[in-house]
């Protein structure tokens, strides 16, 4: 168990990309009930993480249709501002908690949880930095980057009046599948970005692994949630 009753679950990879995203809505729906939150941390199936501000698009469901031919299954993300696609190669942490006025608090999550995923890349013998990089796909103010030039991880949140959704989504190998998916989806949004940017955390620690990252960043992501 993590801080103020958070439980660490360690996903098998087992589920598809529409059952994780049920997960965490669930997680968060079960808050209201006065249940406890949970860290969930996997390395899931390939995914095409639409938001819904994409789902407006007229070029959406194209956009799908074109992740899928890619092998990278379209679903809507309870979070975030635009596409994200990651696969096997990615560790997803998503953390659902408690908390009395969670929507007043958003950049506070972001700000700690940018220096927590900093902190532990930089341990591993990553440049890391926390901003966007110029072209980005899925801009962030706090997505963490290598020395200003690639993103490596993205984050997103989800409040409710019981509690919130925080999501990261770290790229630690095999960037190429990502761009190339992106790179058919994205100009269908009517999105510009550049696939330069798209990097990983192996490109900085050759040969490291999911679990080797997860070893780092899963306990201090449970720290993010305050003891009180």
């Amino acid at each position: 168990m993590g801080e103020v009753g958070i439980e660490l679950v360690h996903g098998t990879g087992g589920t598809a990309p529409q059952q994780d995203m049920d997960l965490s809505m669930e997680a968060l729906a079960a808050l209201r009930n006065g249940e406890g939150g949970r860290l969930r941390v996997h390395s899931p199936r390939p995914t095409a993480a639409f938001s819904r501000l994409d789902t407006l698009a007229p070029g959406h469901p194209d956009a799908a249709v074109a992740a899928g031919r890619h092998g990278f299954a379209p679903v809507v993300r309870p979070a975030g501002g635009r596409l994200a696609a990651y696969h096997r190669g990615a560790l997803v942490l998503d953390l659902v908690a408690p908390h009395p006025d969670a929507r007043t608090t958003l950049r506070e999550r972001f700000v700690a949880a940018a220096d927590c995923l900093v902190d532990g890349l930089r341990a591993l013998g990553v440049d890391a930095r926390t901003g966007p990089v110029p072209g980005e796909y899925c801009p962030g103010d706090y997505s963490v980057n290598a020395r200003g030039t690639t993103k490596l991880v993205g984050t997103a949140q989800r409040a409710t009046k019981f509690g919130y959704l925080f999501s990261a989504v770290v790229l630690v190998a095999d960037p190429e599948p990502v761009r190339a998916v992106l790179t058919d989806t994205y100009p269908l949004l009517g999105l510009s970005w550049d696939p330069g940017t798209v990097g990983c955390v192996a490109d900085h620690v050759p040969g490291i692994t999911v679990e080797e990252v997860s070893a780092v960043l899963a306990e201090p992501f449970l720290r993010l949630v305050p003891t009180s």
